[in-house]
């Protein structure tokens, strides 16, 4: 008997061998994210626009625009969509923990009180029949599992990454509440000031009609040039209830953002008339500081765990689990009650191994395999993703500001034509429609200025969303948590 159980802890502990697997997901050489063209300086981040220096977490602060910090520190508080991922990491650390338990010894209490007879013939008693009694039974078990073959530290080990996949979510969707916030504040300020180009330039433009039927009462103009002239006039007007309307469901998208009905929302933003501007080049960075910040690259890298840890729980399954259990227990007649001759107990392993069912765990352990070798496809995506949605909005930023310096030098040009045909009317060496076609053509790069102004805040958004800063904060508050803790290194 020694001999055979001997042999039989020998066999367990070369299974317990072969079926170790390493903790950590293997992480192929050729992966996108230990590329070296991943890792390295971006390549539009070239000029005076953008510096390497680390994007800060609360990115928004370089606008050095308090309004602008309080919004989005009421929308990091507020939003709904943020309390949502904040519920799903409280689930994930549920699961933590109820996988954990398995490590913990089980228990078991039971008692009951029976009125019955047991069968004669059941118990081999044929003939008279048993009385009828009053009967009992309690009992206390205490059972631990043997984690030899690791299926309890690799559940643990998915479920931890889990908790780090959720909390890299929300980190996530906090990276976007605040871009959004952002993008609406400045969208509110920039058509502000579109809104007063285009009043300024209506007010020219009404100007310029009433000049223009004074000259035509006097015989200095016709009734043409008067119609051109209001037609400019009202081509001016007709953009400002556009504007109007962009400006108000950008105050819209606010109120929401921050948690608030837009009939709640009483922050004055529509005073803002011009945009907040960074004051220096913007900070970028480099290809591995991205990697290692942006939370959807870190989500991807969980999962990547997560599958291969789930791999080893479905493997333990070709190997045999232990289980240590003892047991005491009362059972008797209930007028015996907790006499000696009622008392049971049973102590020793139990060993069980569906050794006969392998093809069906292999099967399993090929379907695990698989969700393992797409969580790193997908890693490689989301890698690929991130450095696509950077440089392309770096290419964005620097094309835009490109075209709104020609624009700008455009508008220098534009207002001296303007000035310049104003002076040669009023001097009688020209007609008026040159003076016309003059305003008009400043009126129109004016309000293409103003355009390309907003186009460039919207880009600078863009490009803060893509170096996916800005959970840093929240992941302080999370330090304590299970999976935030974790990030494999590349």
């Amino acid at each position: 008997m020694q001999r055979l159980l001997a042999s039989i802890l020998v066999v367990i502990a070369m299974l317990a061998a072969c079926a170790t697997q390493p903790a950590d997901a293997p992480i192929p050489s050729n992966a996108a994210v230990s590329r070296p063209g991943a890792n390295g300086p971006f390549l539009g981040a070239k000029g005076d626009l953008v510096a390497s220096e680390a994007v800060p977490g609360a990115w928004w602060k370089l606008y050095d625009d308090e309004r602008l910090d309080a919004l989005v520190e009421r929308a990091l508080e507020a939003n709904t969509d943020l309390r949502v991922a904040a519920a799903n990491i409280r689930k994930a650390e549920a699961g933590f923990d109820l996988v954990s338990s398995a490590k913990q010894a089980s228990t078991s209490v039971g008692a009951g009180v029976n009125y019955g007879r047991l069968s004669a013939e059941e118990e081999l008693h044929p003939g008279k029949p048993f009385p009828n009694k009053l009967t009992y039974g309690t009992g206390f078990g205490v059972s631990y599992q043997l984690d030899l073959f690791g299926q309890i530290a690799r559940g643990i080990a998915a479920a931890d990454a889990d908790v780090g996949a959720a909390v890299a979510a929300r980190d996530a969707v906090r990276v976007t509440v605040a871009a959004e916030t952002t993008r609406a504040y400045l969208d509110v300020c920039a058509t502000g000031r579109e809104i007063g180009v285009a009043k300024r330039l209506l007010g020219l433009q009404s100007h310029s009609t009433a000049l223009t039927r004074t000259l035509a009462e006097h015989g200095r103009a016709t009734s043409q040039d008067t119609d051109r002239s209001i037609v400019q006039e009202q081509q001016v007007k007709a953009t400002l209830p556009g504007l109007e309307a962009q400006r108000q469901v950008a105050i819209y998208r606010l109120a929401v953002l921050t948690g608030q009905t837009p009939a709640d929302f009483t922050e004055a933003v529509d005073r803002c008339v011009q945009e907040p501007a960074l004051e220096r080049a913007l900070p970028v960075g480099d290809g591995a500081a991205l990697l290692r910040r942006r939370p959807d690259v870190r989500r991807a890298e969980f999962e990547v765990q997560g599958a291969w840890a789930r791999i080893g729980v479905v493997k333990a399954d070709l190997y045999p689990k232990i289980v240590l259990g003892a047991s005491l227990g009362s059972v008797g007649a209930l007028s015996h009650a907790f006499e000696d001759d009622t008392f049971k107990f049973s102590l020793g392993p139990l060993i069980s191994w569906e050794f006969p069912n392998r093809s069906r765990t292999q099967a399993r352990i090929r379907g695990a395999d698989a969700d393992f070798d797409a969580s790193l496809a997908r890693f490689d995506g989301v890698v690929l993703g991130a450095l696509k949605e950077t440089e392309s909005a770096l290419e964005v930023y620097a094309r835009d500001r490109e075209r709104r310096d020609i624009l700008d030098e455009a508008r220098e040009r534009a207002r001296r034509a303007a000035d310049d045909s104003h002076r040669l009317f009023a001097a009688g060496r020209t007609g008026f429609l040159p003076v016309l076609d003059a305003d008009r053509t400043l009126a129109s790069v004016e309000q293409g200025v103003a355009a390309a102004d907003t186009k460039l805040a919207a880009d600078q958004v863009n490009l803060f969303l893509a170096l996916g800063g800005g959970w840093q904060q929240a992941d302080d508050a999370m330090a304590g948590s299970t999976g935030a803790t974790h990030v494999a290194a590349h």
